[in-house]
């Protein structure tokens, strides 16, 4: 009986293992996001008009106000029909804390962290 315990724990350890590191890789690889600090999400669905004035405003507040400890930006596309994520990915380009990622990609991530 003991025998069994032993196994079905050690299967459950590496099961375990295989599912953080998992995580890991998904997180820096897939994703471009670092597995660490606070994030702040904007869910964005055809904001064409005001999404370039948003996030700017928001970058100049975050990166020269005093929330030091807050670097990263995920912005994450409801499936916009017009240019927002094409608007948001070029302002990526200029910001290095800011990500754009479809809303898929941000909610698997999410729930990865939430499971390890």
């Amino acid at each position: 009986m003991e025998f069994i315990l032993n196994v079905i724990f050690w299967t459950l350890a590496i099961y375990g293992l295989f599912e953080i590191i998992k995580t890991i890789i998904y997180i820096t690889t897939c994703t471009k996001m670092r597995s660490d600090g606070i994030y702040i999400i904007i869910a964005v669905k055809n904001q064409e008009e005001r999404i370039e004035g948003f996030l700017r405003s928001t970058l100049f507040k975050i990166l020269y106000g005093k929330e030091e400890y807050l670097r990263n930006i995920i912005v994450a596309d409801l499936q916009s029909k017009d240019n927002t994520k094409e608007i948001a990915k070029r302002l990526s380009k200029e910001y290095e804390c800011l990500k754009v990622v479809s809303w898929k990609e941000c909610k698997d991530v999410i729930d990865n962290v939430d499971e390890s």
